[in-house]
């Protein structure tokens, strides 16, 4: 797919800018950008860092996400005189009123953003973004950069693991809308389950506003609201072949249907006619898309048998029924007794499109139901994935960070109690060194003014988590990761489409060592820091000690 049109961009953008407003923020973060500019501290040059401290779900990776959003946010965000209004009413009566001036000439043309491109495979610990820029306005950037790219992380990297599990061969479809988390949760969800690996959504918006694919046909509920056959309206269809003489639908199903019972041997009392009307109606009304769910009573006794009468006498007026849904039971069971069923239509009846009959599964889907779909037996060729999908029920929230790492050009570093909680000061590059086989095995975080890491030449570097333990490797290439993505109030780096992402996630997926993809125990991934980013850490941390004492001192 190419890259947005510029009317898909617009509305990509009006939606940022209604659903991510200036004011779509933790109010500490105005707080702090007053006491800046009170001090006159506002304008200092300052950067932060993006990052999370654990790969989600248990696993060995993450996706970053997100990032198409932060750019449209960046380039739109100013406060209207609205906003303003709001701030000067909920902030302390204290508040300067030229404060308030100050947040209405606000843009972020000032703001420099360096990233991960979106769709990368990525680990814990290392910066994902480097927002730059003056002091009040990067932090007051801070929550909404963290919302916009958090979620989308986690649900990404929830439908890569989904499709791991899932295998290559079959089609998934993201159903989540109407179990999500509200609307923006639900759309969001669409997005970046498609570009995790998705191939389809129910969401039509997200088709529309995404150019994801959609797909859908049936409920229960329209099933269950046909009682006979006498509700069904018209009663007639046209041969594909344009004969202009309608053909009587009902009387042409029933004749199918009266065969497939003595093909299979079952008992026609207990066959449902609502559902036989249901099948019918919506057969006449979309002969070419004629994909039903078959479980609303009973998938042996009626709806299978139902669905072949229907789709055999589709099939004899020239058109091409799809295949049937089962959302009920043991579908790895259900799809084989199916699959079998169709097998024996088309062999008996010489109908050859029952061979390509697809069968869709949807029934609470898990990670590790889906998995379990490899184990067994089964003939399910699409899997519909709603609730665990969407909510990342295993895991609610990725933990991503914002934290600041240099102020007029100066390293800062937090240094708590908590070691975990300790950042990385200083600006950085991040490298991603590659093997022989081509598979990245390390990412070595370094100062942004350190030279390049080269290919072939043996480095020493810190892994993370190693207790200050020097390792040397030599790469066979060296990739660098993060690229600047907006600068002077403009994107800088082009928008690409969630099908363009998408491509992306799946080549930096199978780039990786299967070891590190394994769903269950893979092994960890390195990441380092130079020798001289590992050297500033422990500087910075015996000054912090004799900082501590300078009441004492003066």
């Amino acid at each position: 797919m190419a890259a947005p049109s510029n009317n898909t961009c617009g509305a990509m953008e009006r939606s940022i800018r209604e659903r991510v407003p200036p004011l779509l923020t933790d109010m500490y973060q105005f707080t702090m950008a007053y006491a800046y500019w009170r001090a006159g501290r506002h304008q200092e040059p300052a950067v932060f860092e993006l990052f999370f401290r654990h790969n989600p779900f248990g696993g060995g990776f993450s996706l970053f996400a997100g990032l198409h959003d932060c750019q449209l946010f960046l380039r739109s965000f100013r406060f209207t005189d609205e906003d303003v209004e709001f701030l000067r009413s909920v902030l302390p009566p204290a508040t300067d009123p030229a404060f308030f001036q100050f947040l209405r000439g606000l843009d972020c043309s000032g703001v420099t953003l360096r990233s991960v491109p979106e769709g990368t495979v990525v680990f814990a610990r290392v910066p994902l973004m480097e927002v730059a820029g003056p002091l009040a306005v990067v932090q007051l950037l801070e929550t909404s950069l963290l919302c916009l790219v958090n979620y989308a992380s986690l649900v990404c990297s929830n439908a890569a693991r989904f499709r791991l599990a899932a295998g290559p061969r079959r089609k998934l479809l993201e159903m989540g809308l109407r179990r999500a988390q509200g609307p923006d949760g639900g759309l969001t969800a669409s997005r970046y389950t498609h570009i995790g690996g998705f191939d389809l959504t129910s969401n039509v918006q997200a088709g529309f506003l995404f150019g994801i694919p959609v797909a859908g046909t049936m409920a229960h509920s329209y099933v269950t609201s046909f009682t006979s056959l006498e509700e069904v309206w018209p009663q007639t269809l046209v041969a594909v072949s344009g004969d202009p003489d309608p053909v009587d639908f009902i009387s042409l199903t029933k004749g199918w249907l009266s065969r497939v019972c003595e093909l299979l041997g079952a008992e026609p009392a207990k066959i449902r006619e609502g559902e036989l009307a249901a099948f019918l109606s919506y057969a006449i009304a979309y002969p070419q898309n004629f994909l039903p769910v078959i479980d609303s009573y009973s998938v042996g006794c009626s709806g299978l048998l139902n669905f072949c009468a229907v789709a055999l006498a589709l099939c004899e007026l020239g058109y091409r029924p799809v295949g049937v849904r089962l959302d009920s039971g043991d579908l790895c069971r259900q799809s084989v007794d199916v699959r079998h069923v169709f097998r024996l239509c088309s062999d008996h009846f010489s109908i050859p499109a029952f061979d390509s009959l697809i069968i869709v599964g949807t029934n609470n889907i898990s990670e590790q139901s889906m998995a379990e779909l490899n184990k067994k037996e089964n003939e399910i060729d699409v899997v519909g994935v709603g609730t665990h999908l969407v909510t990342c029920t295993r895991q609610p929230s990725l933990g991503c960070v914002y934290k600041l790492v240099e102020v007029r050009g100066r390293p800062r570093m937090k240094i708590s109690e908590d070691p975990e909680k300790s950042t990385v000061p200083g600006r950085k590059a991040v490298y991603r060194l590659i093997d022989t086989e081509g598979h990245p095995f390390l990412d070595l975080v370094s100062l942004a003014l350190e030279p390049r890491p080269e290919a072939g030449v043996p480095l020493t570097c810190f892994p993370l988590g190693c207790d200050n333990s020097a390792v040397s490797i030599t790469p066979a290439q060296v990739t660098c990761l993060c690229q600047e993505m907006f600068t002077k109030g403009q994107v800088t780096h082009p928008l690409c489409s969630a099908a363009e992402t998408r491509a992306k996630v799946q080549g930096s997926l199978q780039t990786l060592h299967p070891r590190h993809k394994r769903l269950q125990e893979p092994d960890s991934y390195t990441v380092a820091l130079s020798e001289k980013l590992h050297n500033l850490v422990r500087e910075i941390r015996r000054g912090s000690s004799n900082d501590s004492n300078f009441l004492l001192a003066n």
